[in-house]
């Protein structure tokens, strides 16, 4: 599929996702043989766009492993047809789009809830020995999980963790990353919920993209996750649909 197709298809869908398939970054872009659908597919997401063909919707990629997937369609066309091809196994869920405003943040207000970081905790920046951590705990895998190996996330990703007694209990990272930014992923160890790390961890990140001229964009999987970025300064944009597929 030519690029200029291909960019014609995914014209203005802000999402950064997207943006690291279409930019070679991160992420593949798939086609039908007539060039009028488009699949772009990183980690647990996948896009669709164009025309509506079910054979686009029922592609899976050799390199994906995974049995599970979200599927994020252009339009309602899409989702029906989504529905159509998994039925029971497509659960539709709502997805929170939140703004990208680049010059949004107030980092006197992130850097005084980075110094109120709760008593017992610090904050660090991931590096190899953190690296390593993340991607062998469950609660943490997706803090580093689209980066095949350290050097390569070293290279592309940016991220910090909250520790306790040195060991990572929360952090914030880069799920993926674009040409201008990453797209942020925020997790806690369930012990250690609502103690504000989480809030700590993403202005830390939040910061140290702003130092690097980088973007850190956030999409919302739930309502706490808006509630979390609008505290961080973050305004909401606007609803959307997904699938979340069992038995991809």
């Amino acid at each position: 599929m030519k690029q200029k197709v291909i960019r014609e298809v995914f014209a203005d869908w802000e999402e950064t996702l997207i943006w690291s398939c279409l930019q070679g970054i991160m992420g593949e872009v798939y086609a039908n043989d007539a060039e009028d659908a488009a699949m772009a597919i990183l980690g647990d997401f996948a896009f669709y766009a164009g025309k509506p063909r079910e054979e686009v919707v029922r592609f899976k990629p050799e390199t994906c492993k995974k049995d599970f997937i979200i599927m994020v369609p252009q339009n309602a066309e899409w989702g029906n047809l989504i529905e159509k091809c998994y039925g029971d196994k497509a659960k539709k869920v709502t997805r929170y789009a939140i703004k990208k405003e680049p010059d949004v943040f107030d980092k006197k207000k992130l850097e005084q809830v980075v110094c109120n970081l709760p008593s017992g905790y610090e904050l660090k920046m991931i590096e190899e020995a953190e690296y390593q951590f993340c991607q062998n705990c469950g609660w943490s895998g997706d803090l580093v999980s689209q980066y095949k190996d350290y050097e390569t996330y070293k290279a592309l990703g940016l991220g910090v963790v909250a520790l306790k007694d040195g060991e990572p209990v929360a952090g914030a990272s880069s799920y993926s990353t674009y040409d201008k930014g990453i797209e942020i992923e925020i997790d806690t160890r369930e012990d250690h919920r609502r103690k504000g790390l989480a809030y700590a961890c993403g202005a830390k990140l939040i910061l140290e993209c702003l130092e690097r001229g980088r973007y850190p964009s956030w999409d919302a999987q739930n309502l706490w996750s808006v509630a979390l970025a609008e505290k961080l300064g973050y305004h909401f944009s606007h609803e959307y649909t997904a699938y979340e597929v069992e038995g991809y």
